[in-house]
């Protein structure tokens, strides 16, 4: 099955990179990525836009989805996605600031990509400061996220203000912002994007043995001998690398962080993270990939696509776990 969603994803990453204002056929596009013989405005399209943005998707989706099967495994919630610990409101809240913020105090904000996403970085990192502060406190998980909720509610609430006060057109950044875009990162910055990912995902594979003991709840993990107080801020940590990383560059992109390792649990019929972990970041590069040929197809934020492909698991999985519960 691993081998199977290796295949697909690589087939929608061709079809994605295949895909755009202009089709063009297979054989152009190898061409373009392989030094062939083709024009250079078509290599110039190949590599340097749709290239860059098809791994933007691959890395939104394996990280988002991984950074979701994290949260799900160490809250033991269905339900709990990549931004329960208030990562995505942080990163709207320091995006809020430059955006919305700034022009109210007379300040001229740097709106450029980087700032944009060294805004919405410094915003998840200050969560994650928080949490790890209050889980050092804080022995039981399901008061993390509550204040995790809570936190994310009051942020929510600021950032709400500063919309109502704000201009017409830094409001209209800052809501274009939400709606996600897989197409302002940049290749320099896809570098940045990329090793923040990537130590994400090492942190990830390193506490999957942690994360199988977690299944049945912390207490059980204790008994177990697993140091959950040293293993949890490790977690936070993945996540915020993980989610705040792909929101600092693409903006809040939901449901796939949600929904992916649900998908992922039914493909392979196992909870073993060893498995299901790669399993997990497959489907969910996968399922980018095509939320992306898509948007591109119809013209449309790939916030709303990835909505419409998750809503459905999500109400499976809170009906199918309505069932059991009968």
């Amino acid at each position: 099955m691993i081998c199977t969603l290796g295949v697909l994803t690589l087939l929608l990453l061709l079809a994605d990179l295949c895909v755009g204002s202009v089709d063009m056929p297979l054989s152009t596009v190898w061409a373009a990525l392989s030094g062939g013989y083709c024009p250079d405005s078509i290599r110039t399209i190949v590599v340097d836009i749709r290239l860059v943005k098809a791994v933007v998707a691959l890395v939104a989706g394996a990280a988002l989805s991984v950074s979701g099967l994290q949260m799900q495994t160490l809250f033991r919630n269905p339900l709990a996605g990549p931004y329960v610990l208030g990562i995505s409101s942080g990163a709207s809240l320091g995006v809020a600031l430059l955006i919305l913020g700034a022009p109210l105090m007379g300040l001229n904000p740097l709106l450029g990509d980087l700032g944009v996403a060294g805004a919405a970085w410094v915003g998840s990192a200050a969560v994650l400061a928080v949490i790890t502060l209050v889980g050092r406190r804080i022995s039981d998980i399901m008061v993390i996220l509550i204040l995790g909720m809570m936190f994310s509610s009051g942020v929510g609430a600021v950032v709400q203000i500063l919309q109502y006060l704000s201009d017409e057109h830094s409001l209209k950044s800052f809501v274009i912002w939400t709606m996600g875009s897989l197409a302002d990162v940049t290749s320099s910055q896809l570098w940045i994007m990329l090793a923040a990912v990537l130590v994400g995902l090492l942190l990830a594979v390193g506490a999957m043995k942690a994360l199988n003991l977690m299944l049945l709840g912390e207490e059980y993990a204790r008994g177990m001998g697993l140091d959950v107080q040293r293993w949890r801020p490790i977690l936070f940590i993945s996540t915020t690398l993980l989610a705040g990383t792909v929101t600092a560059f693409c903006g809040p992109i939901g449901f796939i962080g949600l929904a992916m390792p649900h998908v992922a649990r039914m493909a392979i019929g196992s909870s073993d993270h060893r498995v299901l972990m790669p399993a997990t970041l497959l489907t969910g590069a996968a399922v980018m990939l095509l939320c992306d040929i898509v948007s591109k197809i119809y013209v449309l934020p790939v916030n709303a696509i990835t909505a419409l492909l998750g809503i459905p698991v999500v109400v499976w999985i809170v009906l199918h776990n309505s069932a059991k519960a009968r």
